[in-house]
């Protein structure tokens, strides 16, 4: 990493909106029916289902996750239905800078995210700006 990458301020850009929701079918149905999203993508695991819909065109604008493990403490994203992900230029000085600010509130290595929480509560998912 150059030096000058490391004076560059931090730049945080929009991802996609997260919700969380109890019957997938019926969220998915109602996305693409009252917004006109299209399902752009979608990833299975063995704990969550998350759906990204999109206009089909510009890309994810909107992410629905489907909890299998809701409750269980490391799925368990309390009163979060909602999320805001951000996508940061340098994603380890911002784990850093987050990591001292106390404000991580869930994170995930291995998937390449963490989130912090805000003064109400409201979680913002953090990852890395892919090209």
């Amino acid at each position: 990493m150059s030096e000058n990458t490391l004076r560059q301020p931090l730049q945080f850009t929009f991802a996609h909106n997260n919700f969380n929701v109890i019957d997938l079918a019926k969220s998915l149905a109602f996305y693409q029916e009252a917004l006109g999203l299209v399902e752009t993508g979608r990833k299975e695991t063995e704990h969550f289902t998350l759906v990204y819909l999109g206009d089909g065109q510009t890309g994810h604008a909107l992410e629905l996750t489907w909890l299998r493990d809701w409750g269980k403490p490391e799925y368990d994203l309390g009163d979060n239905e909602f999320h805001l992900c951000l996508r940061v230029n340098d994603f380890d000085a911002a784990y850093k800078k987050h990591k001292e600010m106390g404000v991580i509130c869930y994170e995930n290595p291995g998937m390449g995210l963490y989130f912090i929480a805000d003064p109400d509560g409201y979680w913002i998912e953090i990852v890395p700006h892919r090209m």
